[in-house]
């Protein structure tokens, strides 16, 4: 049904890092596949890993997916550069007559609902040269699949479709994108979102991804006190929860039956100190988020 919706003149392309996936339990099999009918073909860079991912992302079979092999420089431990730089290698390998590039984090949906009007828009302002990207609204899923922050330290919408145009680079620890001289792009909302599982996972493997992470951003010495040592992550400190009313993509389901712990949480009962709350209850009450970081200029 969605091939049938195929500009004959716009083709587009995926684009993702993977590295050290499996045995931190990402999704990405099911993130892959959530954009995949929007595409023609899927980029990905693999990094040199050390638990199977590039088998792990082999036995999918897919053949609009095309690996490359990289090396990491984990000398780049400085804001998660390294993250933009791998991204940046694979936006590089996606066809030159690509019109639209899709990204897609490996702990990252798009609900099949949102597919018509994601294919609508990229038609739409395919021809429009004001616009550089297309912009989604984010859902970040915490503890389990029933829970979403609400809170100020989630990012309310963020960048996921660009033109292919080559001055376009991924943003500082690879969570936007700016041009090349850091100039933000011009953006056009959409009425689509995105889905981050990136909290939602067995504590034992969240753990280990809290270490991976970790070690992009800091060096031996913060690890050794702050990350390494503990066996699972602890959930309980998040300051704000309330519960998803919706339902999730069906590449999710599986994997959503398979849930094997437990996290209870209270949405009630809030962690926050004075200024928080206050802010916290702005939003709440107007949508207005006071100060907010915004890496895109909207203009549609």
């Amino acid at each position: 049904m969605i091939n049938g919706w195929l500009n004959a003149k716009m083709k587009v392309a995926g684009f993702t890092i993977a590295r050290n996936l499996v045995q931190a339990d990402y999704p990405l099999k099911e993130a892959l596949y959530s954009v995949l009918p929007l595409c023609d073909e899927m980029v990905i860079a693999v990094g040199n890993s050390e638990d199977g991912t590039k088998n792990y992302i082999e036995s999918f079979n897919e053949p609009k997916i095309r690996l490359f092999d990289t090396i990491w420089d984990d000398s780049k431990r400085v804001g998660g550069a390294v993250l933009a730089d791998e991204t940046n290698k694979a936006m590089d390998q996606v066809s030159e007559d690509a019109d639209w590039l899709v990204y897609i984090q490996a702990d990252e949906c798009l609900h099949e609902k949102y597919l018509p009007a994601v294919r609508v828009a990229m038609e739409q302002y395919l021809h429009d040269e004001a616009v550089d990207a297309l912009l989604f609204d984010y859902l970040h899923f915490y503890g389990n699949y029933t829970m979403v922050g609400d809170s100020r330290r989630w990012y309310r919408q963020e960048i996921r479709i660009i033109k292919n145009h080559r001055n376009i680079r991924s943003w500082k620890d690879a969570q936007g994108f700016r041009t090349a001289d850091g100039k933000k792009l011009r953006v056009a909302k959409i009425n689509a979102c995105i889905y981050h599982y990136g909290w939602v996972k067995h504590p034992k493997y969240q753990q280990q991804k809290q270490a991976q992470f970790h070690r992009l951003w800091h060096d031996d010495n913060y690890m050794e006190k702050n990350v390494l040592g503990v066996e699972e992550f602890d959930y309980g400190t998040i300051d704000s929860l309330k519960h998803f009313q919706g339902t999730h993509p069906a590449v999710m389901q599986e994997r959503i039956q398979r849930m094997d712990w437990t996290f209870d949480v209270d949405p009630t009962k809030k962690n926050f100190g004075l200024k928080a709350r206050f802010l916290h209850w702005i939003e709440q009450k107007t949508g207005w988020r006071v100060g907010e970081y915004k890496n895109f200029i909207r203009i549609r």
